[in-house]
This record gives C-alpha cells, sequence and structure tokens, in this order.
C-alpha cells in the first residue's frame, strides 16, 4: 500500500491543480514491466546480430544496441506516448513537467541519461530520492524537471471537444453581458486558452471546468453549454467587443 502524496501546483490562471504522486512502490512496478520489455527487445537484437556478423562486430554491436535500448526506450516512448512508457501505462503512471506540462524531449532525455546513476548503484539512489523527497522525485527528476503521477481515471471520449461543432440549442441568442467579469479574470481564461494544447488531457479538463464555475455566475444570457471551453471563448470574444 502507497501513501497518497500529492502535490498541487499553481498554474499561471491563478488555478491550484491537483496531482497525485507516484510512489516507490507502483514507479518500481513500472520499472520491473518496462526492464523486462527491454531484455524481450535486447534478446531479439541479440538473436540477429550474432547470426549476422558474428566474433567482435557482433559483440560491438550488441554493446552499442543494449545502450541505445535502455536510453532511446524511455525517452522516445515517454516523448511520443504522452508521457507513459508501457510499463507506467500498466500502472496507470505519467512523467509531467513540473509546472504540470506534458514532457518534451529535453526533459525526458536530462532525465533518463541520469539514470545511469541508480544503475551503478543497483537503484539506491532512485529508492531514497523517491522517498525523501517532497515530491517523490528521483535524481533524474530533480534535474530535468519532471514528476510521476498516478493518471486520472480514463475517462470517456469527451463531450466538448474543441472541434466539435456547437449544438444549435447552445448558440447564444443574445449577446452575452460580460459587465461582471474583471480584465484579470479575462487575462486568466486568455492564458487558459493560448496554452491549452500543452496541457495533458485530464489536467485541461479540470481547469476549463474552475473557470467556468467561477465565471458563468457572473455572466449574463451563457445558455447552458456542457463545452466549457466553448463557453470561455464566448466569454473572451464578448468582452474583445466591449
Amino acid at each position: 500500500m502507497e501513501l497518497e502524496d500529492r502535490v498541487t501546483i499553481a498554474t499561471p490562471e491563478g488555478l491550484p491543480l491537483g496531482l497525485q504522486l507516484a510512489g516507490a512502490g507502483s514507479r518500481i512496478i513500472a520499472g520491473s514491466f518496462d526492464l523486462a520489455f527491454q531484455l524481450v527487445i535486447i534478446a531479439l537484437i541479440a538473436l540477429v546480430v550474432v547470426n549476422v556478423f558474428g566474433g567482435a562486430v557482433a559483440a560491438a554491436l550488441l554493446a552499442v544496441s543494449v545502450f541505445g535500448v535502455v536510453w532511446f526506450y524511455h525517452v522516445l516512448f515517454e516523448v511520443l506516448g504522452a508521457g507513459r512508457t508501457p510499463g507506467k501505462r500498466l500502472t496507470h503512471l505519467r512523467v509531467l513537467r513540473d509546472d504540470g506540462t506534458p514532457v518534451d524531449l529535453p526533459a525526458s532525455a536530462v532525465r533518463n541519461l541520469l539514470r545511469i546513476v541508480d544503475y551503478l548503484l543497483f537503484f539506491l539512489p532512485a529508492l531514497f530520492s523517491i522517498l525523501f523527497t517532497r515530491r517523490n522525485q528521483r535524481i533524474g527528476d530533480l534535474v530535468a524537471g519532471t514528476l510521476v503521477i498516478r493518471d486520472a481515471p480514463r475517462m470517456s471520449p469527451s463531450p466538448w471537444a474543441a472541434s466539435d461543432p456547437a449544438p444549435e440549442c447552445s448558440r447564444p441568442t443574445t449577446p452575452l453581458d460580460v459587465s461582471g467579469v474583471s480584465d484579470a479574470e479575462v487575462a486568466a481564461v486568455r492564458r487558459f486558452l493560448a496554452r491549452r494544447e500543452e496541457l495533458d488531457r485530464a489536467a485541461r479538463q479540470r481547469l476549463a471546468y474552475q473557470l467556468e464555475s467561477g465565471l458563468r455566475a457572473k455572466v449574463a444570457g451563457a445558455p447552458p453549454d456542457p463545452n466549457p471551453e466553448r463557453f470561455l471563448e464566448a466569454l473572451v470574444a464578448a468582452k474583445a467587443r466591449t
């Protein structure tokens, strides 16, 4: 059993974003799955290399391949898989930047290059670092500015995807009265809309709902709409016309 460590990140919109941190136990399980996958990949490469080349050439190629698999495996999956390696996907974990945005190539490269410290010392630095740092970070996370979190439960496809056309009943028939919304609140909405594509899907939904729930009561003439982002877009557009 793991303690449910949580961290709250202050977003540029002025809203708290709560994340549940992954503990040592779940990270060890995820790492074990990933290690098993890596060993399978290395075994397949070794089988091909030994049979095709043999001798010293095979040994050299195998050494390079082992390093490539150990390092690039994590980087490629984290960058292309929204912060999730196969092991993390199976255990519902994800790597994020420490500001709540998805992990990018530089951050992933740094955090995984420093795995060599953990490997050389039998993973003890990683274990102690996760146990005794405030945000459950190993050395690579501390240097790269990343977190490993528990994924939010998978939700059904969003009924308010930005590309969905607004239903006819949700289109405002009268201009929105946004006089009760302050310039600071509109600025927070604009910041969210400008960076929403950078956010993790669950974080994007949470922030959109938080902004909408705090502002809808201040906007007269706003029709019901299951898409909070559409409401926020309409609010900004109405404010720009005033």
